[in-house]
């Protein structure tokens, strides 16, 4: 379930049994349901808002597997293929000096990983389809818009546009 800031800004993602416990001690309100039950009486909530604000600092991103390839939208950074068996690849390899960063790393899937082996993309003539860049979204955000964009679409309208592109 969604949860959200006061200010109706997304916090991140909580169990049912979190959130019903919090509206439960008058602690949340409920916004939307979703279409489940818990007892014949009792509808689970698929959106809460806190009733005061908690600050949370912003935190970068961290550079996971999962993060890079959910940065790439389980797309094949060389053939375009989308898959969910993907690799990580070194633009730059790591034995030609290439840096474990955000704009050194894509998603590959194994075919394109292994025709481009310890090579550059120029050298393999394979061209990236997107550069790839450090995600500018919160990290409580990213599982929030993941979350968002492929099972609970009735939270997109809680996350700020400038993070749904």
């Amino acid at each position: 379930m969604l949860v959200l800031n006061s200010s109706f800004y997304p916090l991140g993602v909580s169990s049912w049994r979190k959130g019903v416990l919090l509206v439960w001690k008058k602690k949340a309100e409920v916004i939307e349901y979703n279409g489940h039950f818990l007892r014949d009486d009792l509808r689970l909530p698929c959106v809460i808002r806190l009733d005061r604000n908690i600050f949370l600092p912003h935190k970068d991103v961290a550079l996971t597997r999962k993060n890079i390839i959910a940065r790439d939208q389980n797309t094949c950074q060389y053939c375009g293929k989308k898959s969910s068996n993907l690799t990580v690849d070194h633009i730059i390899p790591k034995s030609r000096g290439g840096e474990l960063s955000w704009e050194n790393v894509v998603a590959a899937c194994q075919a394109c990983n292994l025709k481009k082996g310890n090579r550059t993309p120029e050298e393999a003539n394979m061209k990236l389809l997107r550069l790839p860049r450090k995600p500018k979204i919160p990290s409580n955000l990213l599982d929030i818009v993941r979350f968002a964009k492929s099972q609970y679409h009735e939270w997109i309208k809680y996350i700020p546009k400038k993070y749904l592109s």
